[in-house]
């Protein structure tokens, strides 16, 4: 297959013009575009970056002995569970993950003492930290005007934390919003098929976020498009790069990355998914050597290098 990295022949608008009937279907970034709430969703890296930073200053880890976990329902809030960690004063409140996680350590199903009654909860969680065999955890505790438990995981766990990964990808995108070549995609007026790269973001355009379990990043070269043919009405048939990326601090998920071809992002408008190129991680790969000059190796050495440097944390 032949490959031209080209300037896109745009309309009036700034667009230009491709074949959503092309390509094959991949559903990952649209079930994150719908499925996030707007509290989730960011702008820009530097105010995704600030946000999970600075969730990461009011952090903290420490090993503790699963046994000496105490388990209680609130005092001012018979509805709310509470844990004394040893050396602790103040109690923590666990999330619904880290919840899921204690659970787990003592072989409970969480989807069941999330049914009881939270002093009820309480004592059967109790019952399998004390008799359960003692274990090193490793916890993770965010100051949020108060003391939540985020995560607990075993005493050797690396943990790569989200604003690491943000970082990471900053040094290739900077802000994500066209001060490089990587950035938010841009829309698709499913009207006239035209696609416009330079519309402006918005929390429902996005592409950005992050959770209290995680965070995602969908980034794209849509101002360099890449020809490959011919459109059955002559125009070229565009197509460009991209990549995401994602990460846990809690264990939810490991640290991935993926990058592809794809031919449009129409995320606000009523059809929301994105078009792939169908390749080969290989044929993919020796691609982007013939024609990116470097970017996309540069994004890959700068998500490496992040995990390396993180994974002795």
């Amino acid at each position: 297959m032949s490959l031209q990295v080209m300037d896109a022949r745009s309309d009036a608008s700034g667009g230009y013009k491709v074949d959503v009937s092309r390509g094959s279907r991949i559903g990952r970034v649209s079930s994150e575009w719908f499925s996030r709430p707007d509290d989730e969703r960011f702008l820009s890296l530097s105010d995704l970056q600030a946000s999970v930073r600075a969730r990461a200053e009011r952090s903290r880890t420490r090993v503790v002995e699963s046994a000496a976990i105490r388990v209680e329902a609130s005092r001012d809030n018979a509805e709310r569970l509470e844990l004394l960690l040893p050396e602790s004063d103040a109690p923590v409140a666990p999330t619904h993950w880290s919840f899921g996680q204690l659970s787990s350590l003592v072989g409970a199903p969480a989807s069941y003492l999330r049914q009881l009654p939270e002093p009820l909860a309480a004592i059967n969680l109790q019952y399998g930290l004390t008799t359960h065999r003692a274990e090193q955890v490793k916890t993770l505790e965010t100051e949020d005007g108060r003391t939540e438990l985020r995560a607990v995981t075993g005493p050797d766990y690396g943990r790569i934390y989200d604003h690491e990964l943000v970082s990471a990808v900053m040094k290739i995108a900077g802000d994500g919003v066209g001060d490089t070549r990587w950035k938010i995609p841009g829309v698709l007026d499913w009207r006239t098929g035209i696609y416009n790269p330079n519309a402006a973001v918005s929390r429902e355009s996005t592409t950005l976020y992050a959770s209290d379990r995680d965070v995602f990043l969908f980034l794209v070269d849509d101002l360099n498009p890449i020809e490959a043919g011919r459109l059955p009405d002559g125009s070229p048939d565009l197509f460009f790069r991209g990549f995401y990326c994602w990460n846990s601090e809690v264990g939810a998920k490991t640290l991935g990355l993926a990058s592809f071809y794809l031919r449009l992002c129409p995320a606000r408008h009523r059809r929301s998914y994105v078009r792939y190129r169908t390749m080969s991680r290989r044929g993919l790969k020796t691609r982007q050597s013939r024609h990116e000059s470097g970017h996309s190796r540069a994004a890959y050495s700068a998500l490496r290098n992040a995990s390396s440097v993180s994974s002795g944390l």
